[in-house]
């Protein structure tokens, strides 16, 4: 399965995608258990970043749907060194019907136009075809 999206300024800002971040199954199905419906999935533009090692979430997304940390890592940023951020289990909703089930870092990330990152963690499922002279990006797994 995969996706292929045109942008009209691949070079500039690079490959975004339209994504949705949900609670994983499991807690689904435990708030179905006790009569709860789970959070709506939360709707973010996502940038292919082959520099991210890891997915990152804006940070208040992980509030949106209730979530707890499943764990807590350090990362280094331009504007700071070991700065401690917690990690969630969220369900990606990707276009095309594709879906992964991650661990994402959840981190500041201020003046841009995304709230997610799609990192190595992510790619290394799959195939990323960047096509420059038509402004297309191609994503397969």
């Amino acid at each position: 399965a995969s996706f292929t999206l045109t942008s009209p300024n691949l070079t500039g800002l690079g490959p975004i995608v339209s994504v949705q971040i949900a609670v994983p199954d499991q807690l689904a199905t435990i708030l179905g258990t006790a009569g709860t419906s789970p959070p709506l999935p939360v709707s973010v533009d996502a940038q292919i970043d082959t520099g991210a090692s890891g997915c990152v979430i804006q940070t208040g997304i992980a509030a949106q749907l209730g979530l707890n940390p499943v764990g807590l890592i350090y990362i280094n940023t331009p504007s700071s060194t070991k700065r401690p951020v917690p990690q969630y289990q969220v369900r990606l909703l990707l276009p095309n019907y594709l879906w992964a089930k991650m661990i994402v870092t959840e981190a500041p990330l201020q003046g841009q136009n995304i709230q997610c990152l799609l990192g190595r963690d992510l790619l290394a499922y799959g195939l990323l075809v960047y096509n420059g002279p038509t402004n297309t990006f191609t994503l397969a797994f």
